[in-house]
């Protein structure tokens, strides 16, 4: 009779296995049975424990921001090509890929071509084009004070983790035009474009009095955590993987030959171990009589 757990034929069968369990059970050693009860008491205590101290965590969400990493690999395509499709979605409507083609990166990535002018080419384009933002750089000035900087190289300048850590540190501050900061990038100019994804969240800060000169106590604003204000279509955990992908993409379009280079690269030094080998041996051939 097939049935889960809680189907009534799995229930009509355990009082039988219950019975033996209970016989069996009766006939255990009184100590026995008491370091059972005991293993099981310390098991779910430190069980207890170890939630409490999630909860607690849980109630500090961001304080270790500077130590979050992004981990990404470049070599995960399916990633890459996420990270293309959210770039697109959200940043090339003010970011450029000035050194990067469009047909490259269909080719890179194998994305078929009708998929690339159907998905991602933006209307206009051509796939031998450069990826450009079509916002004009004195609107974007205008708007944002400063125009918004191409994205080609920003990874390899600024590093991988400084994105992903930029992009998952911002919060809600009214005193901002553009009601948005950040802490990897206090008081950018740029606006929380993702908030619809990731929601928003406050930041948390904690007074820190420091002794200065005259025996004068100067206060400093320290940031301590965030707390969600508002929830956004994705859970934290689809949210770090958009970010996960879209960092991905960056890493990329930093550097498109990376991956091919780090294979050919094993090659290469396999090539030289074996060319000094073959130079050693040449060289005790010609100096085998040389004394």
């Amino acid at each position: 009779m097939r049935t889960d757990a809680s189907g009534s034929g799995l229930r009509r069968g355990a009082p039988g296995r219950g019975a033996r369990g209970r016989s069996a059970a009766a006939g255990l050693p009184r100590t026995l049975l008491a370091a059972v009860l005991v293993a099981a008491l310390a098991y779910g205590t430190a069980q207890a424990a170890e939630e409490a101290a999630g909860a607690s965590a849980s109630g500090k969400f961001g304080a270790d921001w500077q130590k979050w990493r992004a981990n990404n690999d470049v070599t995960d395509l399916p990633s890459v090509q996420r990270g293309a499709r959210n770039f697109v979605s959200y940043c090339v409507g003010c970011h450029s890929l000035k050194y990067q083609r469009w047909s490259r990166l269909g080719v890179d990535l194998g994305i078929p071509p009708a998929v690339l002018q159907q998905d991602l080419i933006l209307p206009g384009d051509k796939p031998t084009q450069y990826i450009l933002t079509s916002m004009p750089p004195k609107d974007a000035e205008t708007w944002f004070g400063k125009t918004p900087p191409d994205l080609t190289l920003m990874a390899r300048a600024r590093g991988r983790d400084y994105l992903y850590q930029f992009l998952k540190t911002f919060y809600f501050d009214p005193t901002r035009q553009t009601g948005a900061n950040n802490l990897r990038l206090p008081t950018t100019a740029m606006p929380h474009v993702l908030s619809e994804l990731e929601g928003l969240k406050r930041a948390v800060f904690r007074d820190v009095a420091t002794p200065g000169e005259g025996g004068q106590l100067i206060h400093e604003q320290v940031f301590d955590h965030f707390e969600q204000v508002a929830p956004g279509r994705l859970t934290a955990a689809e949210y770090d993987g958009f970010v996960h992908d879209t960092v991905n993409f960056l890493d990329y379009v930093s550097e498109p030959t990376q991956t091919a280079r780090r294979a050919l690269g094993v090659w290469v030094v396999l090539f030289l171990l074996v060319f000094t080998w073959l130079t050693w041996l040449v060289k005790r051939e010609y100096w085998k009589d040389v004394h």
